[in-house]
């Protein structure tokens, strides 16, 4: 059985760290390695890490370098073949531990993959928003067209619902980059983009909280400003082709004109099992 290693980073997040944590441990999955790295919190999180400590693969609450400093200390306590992290005020879907180790024992051309329902909590926690996408292919995301232009899709790759193989990983380098904060994660996955197409399943696999304080609410700017300096340079030509099909009139096949097409996992009734596919995309 593959094992899960997952880390989740805190700082002052007590009124959604439980929440979080019980999203994972809640699932009694045999085959997890879970880390909580806190950086040294001051609200009442190291009494409720506490709580769970027992479940833990191991805690520590200290001053870190930051987030991604925080998740790569996680990630060095754990060895498990499948990785991923969750943000304390995110959480995820129950069974989603389950799901992904059996997609990535099905599925070993699978190097990492991430959910086609992005959902979106509010603040109470409550699921007010599904996204849809129908995948994500390198080209159109080293290009930006994954929620850095203003007239592309709107979609990110949503952290919370990744993961991918230690040997992906370590491939590419085997750490986020702090230096590309707020943006770590899109400078990790344009490096993943490197080594291996990204899978998209057609399910939920975590929710992301928008709160008043939340990072990347907060930080738009700087993330997008961050994430195009990880995106590699590109010739003003294919720019120009992605942003002419973008603006094609209303009723004009908008996703054809470039031949983009990404590799998703789906679910078959008839067969009642998961099988592969792909489609076209931005």
């Amino acid at each position: 059985m593959l094992t899960v290693s997952l880390v989740t980073p805190s700082l002052n997040q007590a009124r959604y760290l439980d929440e979080a944590l019980r999203s994972v441990l809640d699932q009694g999955d045999p085959a997890l390695e879970y880390v909580v790295a806190d950086g040294g919190s001051t609200d009442g999180s190291v009494e409720i890490i506490e709580r769970f400590a027992d479940r833990l693969t191991a805690w520590w609450s200290k001053r870190d370098a930051g987030h991604a400093d925080a998740v790569n200390r996680g990630f060095a306590r754990t060895s498990g073949e499948i990785m991923g992290w969750l943000n304390s005020d995110d959480r995820l879907f129950p069974q989603t531990l389950e799901m992904v180790r059996d997609l990535f024992t099905r599925f070993p051309e699978v190097q990492w993959l991430t959910s086609g329902f992005p959902v979106t909590l509010d603040e109470r926690g409550r699921p007010v928003r599904v996204g849809r996408t129908n995948g994500f292919a390198r080209d159109p995301y080293l290009l930006g067209l994954n929620g850095l232009r203003s007239w592309s899709r709107s979609y990110f790759v949503q952290q919370e619902s990744t993961f991918w193989r230690r040997e992906l990983w370590d491939a590419a380098g085997g750490a986020l980059d702090p230096s590309f904060e707020p943006a770590a994660d899109f400078e990790l996955w344009a490096r993943f983009f490197g080594h291996a197409e990204l899978w998209t399943v057609d399910t939920v696999i975590g929710a992301f909280r928008v709160h008043d304080a939340q990072r990347t609410a907060s930080q738009l700017d700087a993330y997008r400003a961050q994430a195009r300096r990880a995106l590699p340079a590109t010739t003003s030509a294919r720019l120009a082709a992605a942003r002419a099909t973008a603006k094609l009139p209303a009723g004009a096949r908008r996703r054809t004109a470039i031949g983009w097409n990404a590799p998703v996992i789906t679910w078959s009734s008839r067969l009642r099992d998961w099988r592969t596919t792909r489609r076209q995309v931005p």
